[in-house]
């Protein structure tokens, strides 16, 4: 699993208005602002994220997986955008 393979993974099952995806082959961290996560909690939102990669988080493909998730609000709010 490369790093644009995993952001693929993740924007074709995320409407993403940005995602960074950063990692070794096996441990990853992830930036991702979505519309999706409007009005869930960080758990939700997580849980969104690990359903888009389905048995792969499950498998040495993708060991570990850190996530900072934010709304577009919540991301221009942290004067990201």
């Amino acid at each position: 699993m490369t790093a644009d393979q995993l952001r693929s993974l993740i924007a074709a099952g995320l409407p993403c208005d940005h995602l960074e995806v950063s990692g070794d082959g096996r441990h990853w961290a992830a930036v991702i602002v979505s519309p999706a996560f409007e009005g869930r909690r960080a758990v939700q939102r997580h849980q969104l994220v690990y359903a888009t990669l389905g048995q792969r988080i499950h498998t040495d493909e993708v060991h570990a997986l850190s996530m900072k998730t934010y709304t577009p609000a919540e991301w221009r709010a942290a004067g990201q955008a």
